[in-house]
């Protein structure tokens, strides 16, 4: 069935009145009528089979039904941290983070950062990459749409680090730790990744990193471009966990 999404709070209800974006995706890009059935989902974690009724005004009004099963998360909670590239870079990171199975995003910045954001720049950036996480989610078939954080100083970012989580940032100057032996030794639940963006962290950062318990890791011989670091390690983590095929054993 085709997925559409409203509010979690939305879901309990018997019908609902979809947004005008999710309507206008099931009636001009998909071209359903009254009685086609479509997936109805919260964006976190919960479904229900659902039957176009009407539509009025350009917006689709759908019944509710019976629960659906859906596929499970990934069971390891990333936290992408990614220092904010130039250009749309940010807008790969957020599909392919979303596709890989990241939970949550916090655009990061840092001193190499070198878009200047103000506090409407942020808004509209941050609505259009929850959309496209959204988006993604539609396309890979997740129960879970990850959520897009607030632009966020490294500094405020670190100080706010949970004390359950592991925090790691891959680094070039980094020579002995690898990413593999760093999640053996502590085999965490969460995990925060810290992706510097082009021209990567400073070493002010990557000390102010290591002073709040951050692991900095390296992620091989060769360096990464922003977007790919964060991708790279992302999966590395979920396939360490057994996500993405892997199986969930000490390597």
């Amino acid at each position: 069935m085709r997925r559409v999404f409203v509010l979690p709070e939305e879901l309990g209800e018997t019908k609902v009145v979809l947004p005008p974006e999710e309507s206008h995706y099931l009636l001009s890009v998909l071209r359903l009528r009254a009685g086609d059935r479509v997936a109805v989902h919260d964006g976190e974690g919960r479904a229900r089979a659902g039957i176009i009724l009407r539509e009025n005004g350009g917006r689709v009004e759908v019944e509710l039904g019976e629960y659906l099963s859906l596929p499970p998360e990934p069971p390891v909670f990333v936290t992408l941290f990614q220092g904010i590239p130039k250009g749309e870079k940010m807008d790969l990171v957020v599909q392919k983070a979303t596709e890989l199975g990241v939970s949550r995003i916090v655009p990061l910045l840092t001193e190499r950062v070198v878009v200047q954001w103000d506090r409407e720049r942020a808004r509209k950036r941050r609505e259009r990459w929850q959309r496209l996480a959204r988006e993604a989610v539609r396309q890979c078939g997740r129960s879970t749409v990850p959520r897009i954080k607030e632009v966020t100083p490294l500094s405020q970012a670190l100080e706010e680090l949970e004390p359950e989580t592991v925090g790691i940032m891959p680094w070039e100057g980094e020579r002995s730790l690898s990413l593999r032996s760093c999640l053996h030794s502590c085999r965490p639940r969460r995990v925060a990744l810290f992706i510097g963006p082009e021209g990567g962290f400073s070493e002010r950062e990557v000390a102010l990193a290591q002073k709040r318990g951050v692991f900095t890791v390296t992620l091989g011989p060769r360096i990464l471009r922003t977007e790919t670091a964060g991708l790279a390690a992302l999966a590395l983590v979920l396939y360490g966990w057994g996500d993405l095929g892997g199986e969930n054993k000490d390597w």
